[in-house]
C-alpha cells in the first residue's frame, strides 16, 4: 500500500548563523593545529551570516579538559550551540585511545543532558601531518565542518 496520500512533516534546518550565539572551547594542546581548526569554525560562521561577537572562546589545556567547559556553557543558557576543538594525536602508550574516548563521550553525553547542540571538532590522527591535512590541508578544515554542525543543529533544534 502507498503512503502517497499521506502527508509527511519533514524538518530540515537552514544554515544561517545570524542570530545564533555560539561557545567554543579549544584546547591549548597542540595550538599550531587547533589555532587553523578555530579560524575555520569562526569563518563558517561570519560566512553564513553570524556575527564575530556572537562567539565567545573558552581555552582549555587539552582534550581531556573539553567536557567540563563545554557543559558550563551549556548550562548556561547563553549558547544556541557550542563547538569543541582539539587535537589528540596517536603516541606510543595507551594514552591516546582515553583521552580521545573520554572527550568523545563526555561532550556526547553533555549534549544529551542538556538539550544544547555540542559539534565535535576534536581531530584524532596517527600523526602531525594528519591533523595538519584536516586543518585546512587537503582534508578540508574540520573546524569549518563542526560549526557547520552547530549551525544546521542550532536551526534544526529551534524549528522543532
Amino acid at each position: 500500500m502507498s503512503n502517497s496520500n499521506k502527508l509527511t512533516k519533514i524538518y530540515s534546518a537552514n544554515l544561517l548563523a545570524e542570530d545564533l550565539k555560539f561557545g567554543i572551547v579549544i584546547s591549548r594542546w597542540h595550538d599550531l593545529v587547533n589555532s587553523k581548526l578555530l579560524e575555520g569554525a569562526i569563518d563558517c560562521i561570519v560566512r553564513h551570516g553570524g556575527n564575530e561577537k556572537n562567539i565567545e572562546i573558552a581555552y582549555v589545556p587539552g582534550s581531556f579538559e573539553i567536557p567540563l567547559i563545554a557543559k558550563k556553557l551549556a548550562e548556561s543558557g547563553k549558547y544556541n550551540a557550542i563547538i569543541c576543538i582539539g587535537t589528540v594525536i596517536r603516541g606510543q602508550t595507551l594514552h591516546f585511545d582515553l583521552i580521545a574516548q573520554e572527550a568523545v563521550k563526555g561532550i556526547s553525553h553533555i549534549s544529551l543532558q542538556t538539550g544544547v547542540p555540542i559539534a565535535l571538532g576534536i581531530l584524532t590522527t596517527d600523526n602531525l601531518d594528519q591533523a595538519f591535512e584536516r586543518a585546512g590541508s587537503k582534508q578540508g578544515n574540520k573546524g569549518a565542518e563542526a560549526a557547520l554542525s552547530a549551525i544546521e543543529m542550532a536551526n534544526l533544534l529551534k524549528s522543532l
